[in-house]
Parts: structure tokens; C-alpha cells; sequence
């Protein structure tokens, strides 16, 4: 029988210039790829407000047809949860969960009774949370005007 030899071989790391390489190789990736995908998440944020507004107008319009009348400014959308004190043939909540906030975190703006096409204002006041704006500042729904 032969004795076993151990044998050291010899490992060989990464050295810091390697390293530091492959770091400045990412960094620029991530600078090129970055703002492409946070321009995405914008505009996703934007589509969700736009469906959830959507959500919410045919709710308002289950309530109108049930009630009679949309809900006013003063009950808000807090009436598709709650029967407001003076209302009758109330059949809901019209929604699964709690009103949504829009995509920001903000509240949704409700107005009723307003002249358009709709009878009531449902919208977001976008990124900012001030009225008006462009992009993704933009405000998003149903307006009044």
C-alpha cells in the first residue's frame, strides 16, 4: 500500500483590480438599465390610478342605481362602504376592501354633483398631489371639466 500524499494545491483568488473592474463594469449597467425601469414603474403607477379609477366609477354608478343619486361631495367615497345616515335603498358596500388611495398614497379626489358627462370628479392629483401638472404630475381620472 502507498501512503497517501497530501498535496497543497494552491488557490487563487480575485485580485482587487479584478474586482474593482467588474464593479465599475455593473455600475455602468445599472446606470444604462436604472432610469429605463424607473420610467416603468412611473408609468405603471399611472395605469394602476387609471384602473382604479375604473374600479371606482362602477361603483359609484352600482350606488347611483341603487340609491338613486351619486354620493355627494360632503358623504364622499366613505358612502360606498357605509350607508350614509340619510340614505335609503342602500344595498352595499360596493367595494371588496377599504377605498383604495391611488398609487402615491394619496387620497382620491371626489367631487359630486359636478357638470360632465359623468356627474361627479374622481381623480388623483398624480405624483405631486397638487392639481394640475404634466407627466407623471398629471392629474388622472374622471375631472370635472
Amino acid at each position: 500500500m502507498k501512503p497517501l500524499i497530501h498535496r497543497r494545491t494552491r488557490q487563487r483568488g480575485f485580485t482587487l483590480i479584478e474586482l474593482l473592474v467588474v464593479l465599475v463594469i455593473l455600475g455602468m449597467l445599472a446606470g444604462l438599465v436604472g432610469p429605463r425601469l424607473f420610467s416603468n414603474v412611473d408609468k405603471s403607477k399611472v395605469k394602476t390610478a387609471e384602473t382604479q379609477v375604473k374600479m371606482l366609477r362602477g361603483s359609484l354608478q352600482t350606488y347611483r342605481l341603487d340609491v338613486g343619486s351619486y354620493p355627494t361631495t360632503a358623504q364622499g367615497l366613505a358612502a360606498l362602504m357605509k350607508a350614509p345616515g340619510d340614505t335609503r335603498n342602500w344595498q352595499g358596500p360596493y367595494l371588496e376592501d377599504e377605498v383604495p388611495k391611488d398609487p402615491w398614497g394619496n387620497p382620491y379626489e371626489y367631487k359630486a354633483p359636478v357638470e360632465n358627462l359623468q356627474g361627479f370628479a374622481l381623480y388623483s392629483l398624480g405624483a405631486d398631489g397638487k392639481p394640475g401638472g404634466e407627466g407623471q404630475d398629471s392629474d388622472v381620472g374622471i375631472l370635472e371639466k
